[in-house]
């Protein structure tokens, strides 16, 4: 089975036969979340999708260890080169410490990946824990010619690189388009090009996060702490890299030319990213209104839900489509994913009780070999899904006295459908009737519309009441921008 998987390379732009470099170890990088805020659906899909091919390539027996990486420094407003760290700006904000921010942002991620049934990766490090590494690939490039310092902050010299190499391998961007393309901005006249990107960063006086080195006192660019952590914990060589789409130019355009100066060849043989999620054909961001969270999913908080969305529906609704297609999200896309995650759950509580026959009119083996097919062709989970629904319509005849199955076959297929639906999917029963959560989110929700209107009312101090009353019974509840949300403590 391990052959016969096929991985889309972004690094050749074709399906590729996956051979790891040391077989049966497996080095899976992922770019994880600049944990500034609490988690959208833009980080549910890298985290699903990933989460998929760790989930199978464990199943076919190979020893995973899964890096993703928690950003905690360096990652300045728009992805530049310039302005404020984008946690220190929030921590500026609400007057903590940086690593508050940190450690509560994280903490959120982490609740609603386990909500979502993203297992956790085999080591996920911090970026501001790893200055040292990222202070020697600085020095290794500084030494053979391919960055420059200026004003206390070293920069990739990139067209130096495109002299000797070839920048844009992964992004199939050219340099001469680059120069017409890109700016120079207020406060990078000290780079050569506008292009360059920064390895280290002299901090300005009010520039929170730092850390001495021999250039200055300063802070790591975003782009070379994947370098650092990949190399660190998975070698200088390893088989897998992944991220969103929206990461694929610079970041990993970056990644590459600086690993290639610093170990003489680009980090990763393979190259996997997830395409994006679009809302009623959107980009999704807070400056068009459209910007959710997956709390607000989760609690239906947004104005623009129409309800509550269960975990389960939304990593459904996310491994409905393949990961390198764009994903729209839409209240009537949900509901569609709801009632077939629906179905789907109870074809397999169905199968549980159907009674068996003298023959056999499903054929399991031909079934079980096309969801391998399905997962074996790039991780192909729609086409696996319309698998699994062709046997539900199988179980259903079976319960309806209209074709039978022997017991060993019945057998056969529960345990193919709990492995491809439960074990590799990650689609776990909501055990509704057990934990009352949709009952919970339902009455919170009315809570949270009485004491609107009781605002919209200016009433006050009816408002503040239910808000105390909550918290008293241990359940928080904060006024934002969107409307009110609010969480267990």
């Amino acid at each position: 089975m391990k052959s016969e998987l096929k991985i889309f390379n972004t690094l050749t732009r074709e399906k590729e036969t996956f051979v790891p470099v040391n077989p049966p170890h497996v080095g899976l990088y992922v770019c994880g979340p600049t944990v500034y805020g609490d988690p959208h659906l833009g980080h549910a899909r890298p985290a699903i999708t990933f989460d998929l091919l760790f989930r199978y390539l464990q199943h076919l027996h190979y020893k995973v260890r899964y890096v993703r990486n928690i950003t905690d420094v360096g990652h300045l407003e728009n992805d530049a080169d310039e302005g404020e760290d984008k946690i220190a700006q929030k921590a500026r904000l609400e007057q903590l410490e940086p690593m508050e921010v940190v450690q509560y942002y994280t903490e959120r991620y982490h609740k609603y990946m386990d909500a979502l049934n993203v297992k956790s990766p085999s080591i996920e490090p911090r970026a501001s824990g790893h200055i040292i590494e990222q202070l020697a690939i600085v020095d290794s490039i500084l030494q053979k010619g391919f960055a420059y310092e200026s004003n206390g902050s070293v920069y990739f010299d990139v067209e130096r690189y495109n002299r000797e190499h070839k920048y844009g391998i992964l992004s199939g961007r050219v340099l001469e388009d680059l120069y017409s393309t890109t700016r120079n901005l207020e406060g990078q006249s000290e780079k050569k090009n506008s292009f360059d990107f920064a390895l280290w960063k002299k901090a300005t006086p009010s520039h929170i996060m730092r850390w001495p080195s021999k250039y200055s006192d300063g802070f790591p660019g975003w782009h070379l702490e994947c370098t650092a952590m990949s190399a660190r914990y998975l070698g200088e060589t390893f088989d897998i890299h992944g991220g969103g789409m929206d990461l694929l130019f610079p970041h990993h355009e970056c990644e590459i030319a600086q690993s290639t100066i610093a170990h003489g060849h680009g980090p990763a043989r393979y190259w996997m990213h997830n395409n994006m999620i679009t809302i009623n054909g959107q980009k999704m961001g807070k400056s068009l209104g459209n910007f959710i969270t997956l709390e607000q999913f989760f609690t239906g908080s947004h104005k623009m839900l129409e309800k509550a969305w269960s975990p389960m529906t939304i990593r459904f609704f996310i491994l409905q489509a393949h990961y390198r297609s764009t994903v729209d999200f839409s209240n009537e896309a949900l509901l569609a994913a709801e009632k077939g995650l629906q179905r789907l759950m109870e074809g397999m509580a169905q199968l549980e009780k159907i009674k068996p026959g003298n023959v056999s009119e499903f054929d399991v083996e031909s079934f079980k070999s096309k969801c391998y097919e399905a997962l074996n062709d790039d991780l192909n989970s729609p086409i696996l899904i319309a698998h699994l629904f062709d046997a539900v319509k199988a179980i259903n005849s079976v319960a309806a006295d209209k074709i039978s199955l022997t017991a060993d076959d019945i057998s056969a297929l529960s345990s193919t459908m709990h492995l491809f639906v439960e074990e590799l999917l990650g689609l776990t029963p909501e055990l509704k009737s057990e934990t009352g959560s949709e009952m919970l989110d339902g009455v919170m929700n009315l809570v949270l519309k009485i004491r609107q209107q009781a605002k919209s009312n200016k009433d006050w101090a009816t408002s503040d009441q239910i808000r105390d009353d909550l918290n008293a019974l241990g359940i928080i509840v904060k006024d934002g921008k969107e409307g009110a949300s609010w969480e267990i403590k």
